[in-house]
């Protein structure tokens, strides 16, 4: 009984000092002094994205280049109207030059975002490329010269240096992690009016063959993109950078709600180059891709949409080597899944020369896994092939509209092919189930489910085993690309 009491007691003790403790510990964090944490201030509708302006704002930049002027005929019009274009009327062609084909000093305004305390600047390749001087206005009103590190076109990515230290800088997000309906600031100095901000919202990602650029993979947004914002942050709404605001779609040639930026992803491997080089080393596996489209995604019994059909593989190159056929669908490169053909070109093309990746492929219904060793795209272009092989040219129509011939070596040369294989169209009929395929006089039948026809007769037999359907794969100049024939 005395044991049982003392327990008891000892129990109750506990508890008191536990409750004590815990009294003393609220008491003190109440009257501890408030201290501001390093981490992301939370959104606060009533002030809006002031949190935002006041990091970005002083690491934003205003840029004016000045490049001496050629003549139109050297120029040309197209690099003027582009320019003119982007940074409206703060583009001057000739200032000083009356206006005719001499010389004279150009004139342009752009933006750019400081990305290290040591005076390194992001920003678009059409803003400073050829430029002869480049100026800098930081926000606290000074000018700074600036140098050219290196520019690629095909990205319209710049980077260029001041020489100063100690310079506020932006903190760079995650691109790939930015969702369609995300807020994002976009910064800039549209029509030379400095530090300006606008508000909107990610409208797409992955935008792709809008000719902006040789490669693209935008994201879209509805923030108002003006010229004179080109080459500054789009920012997300922590205040970190997602992508290089690049261009607009216009019909007026200023902000009709639809802009885009590269990604902050892409644009750092492209910097990292640009500074350890001074230029872009791309590689190339050695394919010609498209889009999958829903008619040949079925006939392939793909599991979606997403990914890079092959229509066509190099002979001799790392592809072909590594036993990729056309007709293999490209859903992963090294784990990370791809959404579109442009998603595989650009992560190709930014990998370093000789680095093997990893694939994984969709072939005859199932999944298979890849490895592939990249080339320099220099060294896969010199690459010669082109076995010849004769054929003796005869003509046949066919129920699905389209009349054919095979190819001659002489024939296959001037069309520019590099193997004598396939069959040469010589007439569609308006109308047929070809017609409605887009099939043309000069395009080249080279396989047909997944079969290469060489002859008459091979194509004959393979459009009579397919039925009412056949999935052929088309060669034409602008590319070999796979088509779904229907009666």
């Amino acid at each position: 009984m005395f044991r049982q009491t003392l327990t008891v007691k000892r129990a109750t003790l506990a508890l008191i000092i536990s409750f004590c403790a815990l009294s003393a510990l609220y008491v003190y964090q109440a009257q501890r002094p408030v201290v501001a944490r390093p981490s992301v201030e939370p959104f606060n509708p009533q002030r809006g994205f002031t949190h935002v302006a006041k990091r970005a704002l002083p690491a934003v930049v205003a840029i004016q280049i000045k490049k001496r002027a050629q003549s139109r005929a050297s120029a040309g019009g197209f690099e003027e109207e582009f320019l003119r274009h982007f940074f409206g009327r703060e583009f001057r062609g000739h200032p000083h030059g009356g206006g005719g084909g001499g010389g004279g000093e150009a004139v342009g305004q752009g933006s750019g975002f400081i990305i290290s305390e040591d005076g390194y600047i992001l920003t678009n390749n059409h803003v400073v490329g050829g430029a002869d001087e480049i100026e800098v206005k930081l926000q606290d009103g000074r000018s700074l010269d600036a140098k050219l590190i290196g520019t690629d076109e095909k990205s319209d990515v710049a980077v260029i240096k001041v020489e100063e230290r100690g310079l506020p800088s932006l903190k760079l997000g995650s691109s790939e992690d930015i969702e369609i309906g995300e807020w994002v600031i976009a910064v800039g100095n549209p029509f030379g009016l400095s530090a300006t901000l606008t508000v909107g919202v990610v409208s797409a990602k992955g935008r792709a063959n809008m000719g902006i650029t040789d490669y693209e993979d935008f994201i879209q947004t509805d923030a108002a993109i003006n010229p004179g914002n080109s080459g500054g942050p789009l920012l997300n709404i922590n205040g970190e950078v997602v992508g290089i605001n690049t261009a607009i779609y216009s019909r007026s040639g200023g902000y009709m709600g639809i802009g885009f930026a590269i990604p902050i992803q892409m644009a750092l491997k492209i910097k990292e180059q640009l500074i350890s080089f001074g230029e872009v080393r791309r590689s190339k596996i050695g394919v010609l891709i498209q889009e999958l489209s829903p008619e040949v995604a079925e006939q392939l019994k793909a599991p979606s949409q997403s990914g890079a059909l092959i229509a066509e593989v190099i002979p001799g190159g790392p592809a072909d080597q590594a036993g990729l056929k056309a007709g293999d669908i490209v859903l992963e490169l090294n784990g990370h899944r791809l959404d579109s053909s442009a998603d595989l070109r650009n992560r190709v093309s930014l990998t370093p020369p000789d680095e093997e990746i990893k694939l994984k492929v969709w072939r005859d219904g199932e999944p298979q896994s890849v490895k592939v060793t990249v080339e320099p795209m220099e060294r896969l272009h010199a690459r010669a092939k082109r076995p010849p092989r004769e054929k003796r040219a005869r003509s046949a129509t066919g129920a699905f509209g389209l009349e054919v011939q095979e190819l001659s070596p002489k024939m296959a040369r001037k069309l520019g092919l590099r193997r004598t294989v396939g069959l040469l169209i010589s007439e569609v009929s308006h109308g047929s189930p070809a017609h409605r395929a887009g099939l043309a006089e000069g395009q080249v039948i080279l396989s047909v489910n997944q079969r290469e026809v060489a002859s008459i007769k091979s194509l004959s037999r393979a459009l009579k085993r397919a039925g009412n359907t056949a999935l052929l794969r088309v060669w034409s100049r602008s590319g070999v690309r796979f088509v779904v024939l229907s009666k």
